[in-house]
């Protein structure tokens, strides 16, 4: 059965995109990186949300625009939102609710990681005890404002199991399991 598994870069002061949702900064920071490459191979499909979808490519202008992981991998994608355009978009399937969209994404991944790209998302999955792991790189930079990994003023604390910790040339990767 499937697992959600939220996947991001961050500064160092847990921003995971900068003011305006800018991207830009990360193009600095890819690189050859194992952990990149086995997560790659064992995503079944992607759960998006709107503004991670419609935002900042990181690869913008260059030939792996608009493709995720910067055309590293292809599969089915879904993208929760309220505002779906009125043009569809091959291979993509917009949803309104988390709950299609976690049934969707998991049925299209198989035995295999959906992917959840979007703190947003990421925070409504664990809001909803669907999230299973978090792995995050952190990149030696520091942005100072943007959108953080993870935004909850006053809330209550998650609790996390470290899973593996390495290291790549241009990010730390932490693999962690959501504690339920």
């Amino acid at each position: 059965m499937s697992r959600l598994l939220y996947s991001a870069t961050m500064s160092l002061d847990g921003y995971i995109a900068g003011p305006g949702g800018d991207m830009s900064w990360l193009t600095g920071h890819f690189g050859p990186n194992p952990v990149v490459d086995t997560l790659i191979s064992t995503i079944g499909s992607l759960l998006v949300g709107r503004r991670s979808f419609g935002g900042d490519d990181p690869h913008r202008g260059t030939p792996q625009e608009g493709e995720p992981f910067g055309g590293g991998w292809s599969g089915p994608q879904f993208v929760l939102t309220h505002h779906a355009p009125e043009t569809p978009v091959p291979g993509i399937t917009f949803l309104t609710d988390l709950d299609s969209a976690v049934s969707a994404a998991k049925a299209a991944a198989g035995d295999k990681y959906v992917n959840v790209i979007g703190a947003n998302v990421a925070q409504q999955c664990l809001d909803a005890g669907v999230l299973d792991e978090i792995l995050v790189f952190v990149a030696p930079v520091l942005l100072g404002d943007g959108v953080r990994l993870f935004d909850r003023p006053g809330g209550a604390n998650i609790k996390l199991e470290t899973l593996t910790q390495t290291n790549a040339p241009h990010a730390t990767g932490i693999w962690l399991r959501v504690v339920k």
